[in-house]
């Protein structure tokens, strides 16, 4: 057996240690293979400016900042980090020894354990695949190794430290802390939607303010320092490549009162085209809709002279937009934020979709089962406009990020239980590998 810290400088001083037996045979045990030279380099460092003093075991073997550490290394995998099992049984062995009166596997016990540390913290902070930052206020940023050794180092609590690192935000700790226990009850079995779930919901910070829409699970999240304070129902999109709800994470910045539905494109080929076509104009009064020039100059056209024939065959474009009202599709409040493929939350008069089970309905956007309720949490005061002009923005009192994220894994009264994968995701994910 090679251990990762054998590329390190100490390894020499491990060699004539002894491992457990399972550890050399565990897949998941760390070896050469995924050595970090910019790790090892990081950690070389860390301990030549401590002169070798350890991290973890600075009070003895007997230390709760090592004992946490190990608990942490030992679920590592579904923290994205396969080689955490092992990682902890290493360590669990040289502690053995330095019990025993072994000064050499204590230092190299707390050496392991530091580049444990490493790994796991960069497993974390591994981007989730498929997702699009689209506002640069919420790219996460990533610590090198120099940096997550310093702030463990400063840590007040060691032992508290790893503890508040390793929650990494509410949704994150109720599936995986679910997951582990039903690991432990089950001999070990890990069920490859878990990793799904949780690779996508890894990236949200857990302090401050957030939005958290899970589209697998129709339900929006409010989050506030940690602490998920409501919830409610919401509708997504259609399980088809051009209607379903991307990964996405953005940033609120204000709300829109008394919005304008700007019909897509898409819906005024294949919906409005055809409605004034069957129906006549008068559709379009009935509905509160409103006909513009295609240049965006906002001229209103008359609907009459508009050749809707060509337009339900994309031979001509027109604007078309519904006006405020309690027909709108967009309701009193549409909350948007940046981002490409122009998906924001918005109420909806269809309240009576909200009751269903399977909510992919819509056609990319969010629909809210209670828009006031997230405007008032939003905005810090009633979401009342205070004229009936269209489109009144309200700054909220400060920027809120939004996470756009798939859970097929959720957590079900403490049990960890599954929802269907509407968009094929999970499949997506299990084909790579």
């Amino acid at each position: 057996m090679i251990s990762r810290l054998l590329a390190g400088a100490a390894g020499a001083a491990l060699m004539g240690l002894c491992v457990p037996a399972m550890a050399a045979t565990n897949p998941a045990f760390p070896t050469a293979a995924n050595y970090d030279a910019a790790a090892d380099q990081a950690v070389n460092a860390f301990y030549a400016a401590r002169l070798g003093a350890p991290l973890w075991l600075r009070s003895g073997a007997d230390s709760a900042a090592a004992r946490e550490l190990i608990g942490v290394l030992e679920r590592g995998q579904l923290d994205g980090m396969p080689s955490g099992p092992g990682y902890a049984a290493q360590a669990q062995a040289l502690i053995a020894q330095a019990q025993s009166g072994n000064p050499t596997a204590l230092a190299m016990a707390d050496r392991l354990l530091t580049t444990g540390w490493v790994e796991y913290v960069e497993a974390l902070q591994t981007p989730p695949s498929g997702i699009t930052y689209a506002d640069s206020w919420v790219t996460p940023r990533r610590d090198n190794p120099a940096s997550i050794l310093a702030h463990a180092a400063a840590a007040p609590s060691l032992a508290a430290y790893v503890r508040k690192v390793s929650e990494v935000n509410p949704l994150y700790a109720e599936i995986r802390d679910a997951a582990w226990t039903s690991m432990q009850s089950s001999g070990g079995n890990l069920d490859p939607r878990v990793l799904a779930s949780l690779d996508r919901v890894r990236d949200i910070p857990p302090d401050g303010r957030s939005v958290i829409v899970d589209t697998a699970g129709a339900r929006l999240y409010m989050i506030d320092d940690g602490q998920v304070v409501d919830s409610m129902r919401v509708i997504v999109g259609k399980a088809d490549p051009s209607t379903e709800t991307p990964l996405l994470a953005s940033t609120i910045y204000y709300a829109t009162l008394n919005p304008y539905w700007h019909v897509s494109g898409e819906l005024v080929r294949s919906l409005i085209a055809r409605n004034v076509l069957e129906q006549g104009t008068s559709y379009l009064t009935r509905q509160g809709y409103q006909v513009l020039a295609p240049d965006g100059s906002g001229e209103l056209l008359d609907p009459s002279k508009v050749d809707w024939h060509a337009v339900a065959a994309g031979r001509e474009e027109v604007l078309v937009r519904q006006l405020p009202g309690p027909r709108n599709s967009m309701g009193r409040i549409k909350i948007g934020f940046p981002n490409s493929s122009d998906i924001y939350l918005h109420d909806t008069p269809n309240k009576e979709l909200f009751a269903q089970d399977d909510r992919d309905l819509s056609h990319g956007c969010i629909r809210l089962q209670d828009a006031e309720r997230l405007g008032r949490w939003l905005m810090g005061r009633e979401p009342q406009s205070a004229s009936l002009q269209p489109e009144e923005h309200v700054l909220l009192p400060k920027p809120v990020p939004i996470y756009v994220t798939y859970l097929t894994a959720q957590v079900n009264n403490g049990q960890l239980s599954f929802v269907d994968d509407v968009y094929g995701r999970d499949s997506e994910v299990a084909a790579l590998h």
